[in-house]
């Protein structure tokens, strides 16, 4: 991840920006300006971590964006914790020294990113290893919260997932939507496969074996076997495996952590899973700030 793009910042400015940090009224009349202190971010729950890049991030945009001179910081992490690693609860993530008012100002849109991203990371890691012993990656969508596809796909490989696509253009993917507004499944994969920009990979999703069928007359590069059964995934890639030898097949479809397991044995390449970046529950984290003596 680089914290420092374009985009990132975009983000995280708009995060300062919106919890009008760099005019904390409280900490302005109660904090010496010129106080240091150490900030620990402490997990208080088991959990994956993902996000530490962004503390700073929110750092040096916060100097920016203060236009006041707030002395040098240090964020200090043990050499064994950093993004993707399992943490036990009470261990402490990162260490910040700073400028006093700059933690405080910074604090929680510091925790709000990282809970939520290490949220996604933990869930993550769970439905990864759901199917472990198997070929089956997991994948994202693109049910992202908006503004925030970047980090929540990044928290997703933090966790041990696959990014799907990043964005509608990143890729081809005709839904049911498509087909049914396209003039069926034969009509729009042959305008998809004739007008494709360079060497994109065509994928169709598909609800029944009709509709599989004809993805497979087609030539569909890519299938996507939408809210069938087990039994029925299993009878499709079996089909699939004698007609269409080498493409690649994704199951998905109201996935959760009893029912990955039982599909994840199916054969599929790929299971997609909407609740990692949509349900996810943010990690309980906290950030304990004590003032520097010298």
């Amino acid at each position: 991840m680089d914290w420092k793009s374009k985009r990132v910042t975009a983000l995280l400015e708009a995060a300062l920006v919106e919890d009008r940090a760099t005019e904390d009224e409280t900490t302005r009349l109660t904090i010496d300006p010129s106080l240091r202190a150490s900030a620990s971010i402490l997990a208080k729950e088991d959990c994956v971590v993902s996000g530490l890049g962004c503390i700073p991030a929110f750092l040096e945009i916060f100097a920016r964006l203060s236009k006041k001179p707030v002395g040098r910081f240090d964020v200090i992490s043990h050499p064994e914790i950093f993004d993707g690693v399992r943490v036990k609860k009470g261990q402490a993530l990162a260490v910040i020294r700073h400028n006093a008012s700059s933690i405080l100002s910074c604090e929680r849109v510091i925790l709000n990113l990282m809970q939520r991203m290490s949220g996604i990371a933990t869930l993550t890691a769970q439905y990864v290893r759901e199917v472990q012993g198997t070929k089956v990656k997991v994948l994202d969508t693109r049910k992202t919260l908006p503004g925030m596809r970047l980090l929540d796909k990044y928290a997703v490989a933090c966790g041990g997932g696959t990014n799907h696509r990043q964005d509608l253009h990143d890729g081809v993917l005709i839904k049911n939507n498509h087909i049914s507004l396209g003039g069926g499944i034969p009509t729009v994969l042959k305008k998809a496969l004739e007008d494709r920009r360079g060497g994109q990979k065509i994928q169709v999703e598909v609800r029944t074996f009709t509709e599989l069928d004809q993805a497979l007359l087609g030539g569909a590069e890519s299938l996507l076997l939408d809210n069938m059964t087990p039994a029925e995934v299993t009878k499709a890639v079996k089909v699939i495996g004698k007609r269409a030898p080498g493409v690649s097949i994704e199951a998905s479809g109201n996935m959760n952590l009893k029912t990955i397991g039982s599909y994840a044995k199916t054969g599929v390449d790929f299971i997609s899973v909407g609740a990692l970046t949509h349900s996810a529950v943010a990690v309980d984290l906290s950030m304990k700030i004590t003032a520097d003596v010298y």
